[in-house]
């Protein structure tokens, strides 16, 4: 299983949109995939429908109490993609977890060996904490919504100063697969400049694929659905369908076939 974190420290990059709609897209494909709602807000599950009555076990049962994994794995509306939804519980994980052993690694050892699913997405807060750590520690690799704007940037340094310190104490092995850019407005000069720079700086590492600033995209979560099933047409929904082929394109040889 293709195991893909979705981090940025800085909160309304749209991290948990990307993260409903690409698992929405790889699953429309004929990818079984996995999302982990690992955001104590839980946005990712109330997103794809999942109400607090779904949620028996939730990602916190798994990170404490180490429940299998596949024991907190719930069904969505969508066919091919399951969810370990996140309850107000994960809230407290990062002060149980400090003296747990093997604090870190917790997520990594749940994951392993699952087969259930091909690709897992993980839906990580918007903090560089416990929760996020054990996301960077289980994942391949990081995908990381930028939103257009200059503050944006300074959060990026932050999270690129993270991903080395993991690479070097925990997983050697994480990669970084791309950086999309979101809540791009064309209209907005700051945001054209955003853009540039950024691609400016790291060159082939952003996607080409921009998710712009779309009401439909905002709407789509409050009916509990992904706005690839809300408004299929919308130019979010197209956008985010055009990220989840790129991002397949960046796939190893061996893991781009569902």
């Amino acid at each position: 299983m293709l195991t893909i974190a979705i981090a940025n420290q800085k909160g309304g990059v749209g991290k948990t949109t990307t993260a409903i709609n690409v698992a929405t897209a790889m699953a429309a494909t004929g990818w079984r995939t996995l999302l982990v709602d690992l955001d104590p807000q839980g946005n990712a599950s109330t997103g794809l429908g999942v109400t607090s009555e779904v949620r028996k076990l939730s990602s916190y049962d798994v990170l404490v109490d180490e429940t299998p994994l596949a024991d907190a794995i719930v069904n969505t509306a969508i066919p091919g993609l399951g969810l370990v939804p996140a309850t107000v519980d994960l809230s407290g994980a990062e002060v149980e977890l400090v003296s747990a052993k093997e604090r870190t690694a917790r997520l990594s050892r749940a994951l392993a060996g699952h087969s259930a699913h091909d690709i897992c997405f993980i839906d990580c807060p918007p903090s560089l904490g416990l929760l996020t750590l054990n996301a960077l520690c289980a994942a391949d690799t990081l995908l990381v919504p930028l939103q257009c704007e200059f503050f944006a940037l300074e959060g990026l340094s932050q999270l690129l100063q993270t991903v080395e310190l993991v690479q070097q104490r925990f997983n050697s092995d994480l990669g970084i697969i791309g950086i999309a850019l979101t809540m791009h407005d064309r209209r907005n000069r700051l945001t054209e400049q955003v853009s540039d720079d950024v691609r400016d700086c790291l060159g082939n590492l952003v996607f080409e694929t921009v998710i712009p600033r779309n009401v439909r995209l905002s709407e789509a979560p409050s009916h509990g659905k992904p706005a690839l099933i809300y408004d299929h047409g919308c130019v979010g929904s197209r956008a985010y369908i055009a990220l989840a082929r790129e991002l397949i394109a960046r796939f190893p040889e061996e893991r781009k076939a569902a």
